[in-house]
């Protein structure tokens, strides 16, 4: 059976541009075009950054906490509990995902 961590960085790195690097305070980072999607804390936490705008969205809708560390940031904590938490914390990634990659295409698009 696969760890909740592979199975996320299985679907992550499936993704183009994404890559995977050791995070500063242990775990998985997950990168789009050189900026952080949001990192692993092993198989119970992900830490994700977004606009504080989408943080309070995303929290008042009790889709992700406040981070763990940095309440008043951007950053969102999700807590992995079973197995069955694993699609949401895709999900996140994949909004992370979306978000800054299409950031990424704007800048490389007014640098042509």
């Amino acid at each position: 059976m696969k760890s909740i961590t592979s199975t996320i960085q299985n679907e992550l790195t499936s993704w183009p541009r994404v890559t995977a690097h050791p995070h500063r305070f242990n775990g998985i980072e997950f990168r789009v075009d050189h900026r952080e999607i949001g990192h692993l804390h092993g198989n119970r936490l992900a830490d994700l950054p977004f606009p504080v705008r989408i943080r309070e969205e995303l929290v008042a809708a009790g889709r992700a906490s406040p981070h763990h560390v940095l309440p008043d940031s951007g950053w969102v904590s999700f807590f992995i509990r079973s197995p069955d938490d694993v699609h949401a914390a895709i999900e996140l990634f994949r909004m992370n995902y979306a978000r800054l990659a299409r950031l990424g295409q704007q800048k490389e698009g007014a640098n042509t």
